[in-house]
């Protein structure tokens, strides 16, 4: 059964439309295209679940509904018993799990043609592990993010509370005593007044970037704009490039393996890689490729991609080993990831406690500096 790829195109463009979103909700969100019920962790769960069951010869039907028995949440049990009714009526579970409209092309062109290919179970295990990959990154970036912004948070608390409320008594203190203050103390008082009268304005600035980045986030100008801002954030941006190409890298691994031909591998990924620069560069280095431009030479007009990645592709283009070549790369990403994630949680706390340090000192050394120059006077 022959695969319409320039249809798939045509429902990946319209329902990108409906879909696109910022590289600000990577942290926090499932990179899935149009799913309303199962996120990562399910998925993950899903598909390893049938593969195993699959590769002990249990059929379809049977695994769907020990599945199905196992779901707490009613919306779940629904729609694993709306794929085993799907299947029991004559579709493939590819077909099926279109029809629920849950997953993304992506999934759906993966098990389709692990079907084909008759290595379902290969593929359903390796969309197990793609997704379980994606869960352990998001937990080590927001376990190395965790604790710095507890801490960033407990400081800009402190200061504010300092400024408005400790500030303001020591102010009256001066004004007893009159005669010229300090430049520091006279700055951090004139601080401590405006943030005073004007403090509202804050939650109000800070609302309007939340409302600004929620109503524009699916615009395409933004989305240029956000990622090409935060890869060149230090450390941080490689690090998104680098969760991003390791992801590109796995799923080219799984298409490949499965035999799929490497322009429709290109056009699956595009479709769910969720990150503006490499999905443009996807879409231009296909069509070069259809001019007979070789993959590894596309790839450098793209400065996304990392020269050793290239240089790693082009060797496994001449010896015809793509699939190990991207398997390998994407082990190395995902290893360096985990070491930059420990690396940045392990740089950043030292400095915000140096960070509160410093300020709340300066606050403090502000505020007595006048009282110690009055004692020397008397």
């Amino acid at each position: 059964m022959a695969i319409n790829i320039s249809a798939a195109k045509k429902v990946s463009k319209q329902k990108a439309k409906n879909s696109e979103g910022s590289i600000f909700d990577f942290l926090n969100k499932d990179i899935k295209l149009f799913s309303k019920v199962l996120n990562d962790k399910k998925k993950e769960a899903f598909y390893n679940e049938l593969s195993i069951l699959l590769s002990a010869g249990v059929d379809i039907k049977t695994t769907l509904e020990l599945i199905s028995e196992e779901q707490v949440k009613e919306k779940d049990k629904k729609l694993y018993d709306d794929i085993k009714n799907l299947i029991v009526k004559g579709n493939t579970l590819s077909e099926a799990i279109k029809i629920t409209n849950e997953f993304t092309l992506y999934e759906f062109y993966s098990i389709q043609i692990g079907e084909e290919s008759g290595k379902i179970t290969e593929v359903l295990s390796e969309l197990g592990v793609y997704f379980q990959k994606k869960i352990k990154q998001r937990r080590q970036i927001i376990g190395a993010l965790t604790y710095p912004s507890i801490v960033l948070c407990t400081s800009i608390g402190a200061i504010f509370f300092m400024m408005n409320f400790v500030v303001p008594m020591f102010a009256d203190v001066f004004k007893r005593f009159g005669g010229d203050l300090p430049f520091i103390t006279a700055l951090i008082l004139r601080i401590s007044k405006a943030m005073s009268k004007y403090f509202y304005l804050i939650f109000i600035f800070i609302g309007g970037i939340a409302f600004f980045v929620s109503t524009n986030r699916k615009k395409v100008w933004f989305r240029a704009l956000s990622s090409k801002i935060i890869l060149k954030i230090p450390f941080v941006g490689e690090m998104i490039r680098k969760i991003y190409l390791a992801r590109l890298c796995h799923s080219m691994t799984l298409l490949i393996s499965a035999k799929i031909p490497i322009l429709r591998a290109i056009t699956l990924v595009r479709q769910m890689i969720g990150f503006y620069p490499i999905e443009t560069s996807l879409e231009e280095i296909e069509a070069r490729i259809m001019k007979g431009a070789t993959l590894h030479e596309s790839l450098k007009a793209y400065p996304i991609y990392h020269k050793r990645m290239i240089s790693l592709i082009k060797v496994g283009e001449e010896v015809n080993q793509l699939e190990n070549f991207f398997q390998k790369i994407s082990k190395q990403y995902n290893d360096e990831v985990e070491h930059q994630t420990t690396l940045i949680s392990s740089m950043i706390e030292p400095f915000m406690i140096i960070f509160l340090g410093l300020v709340v000192g300066i606050i403090l050394i502000a505020m007595y500096l006048p009282l110690f120059q009055l004692s020397s006077t008397f």
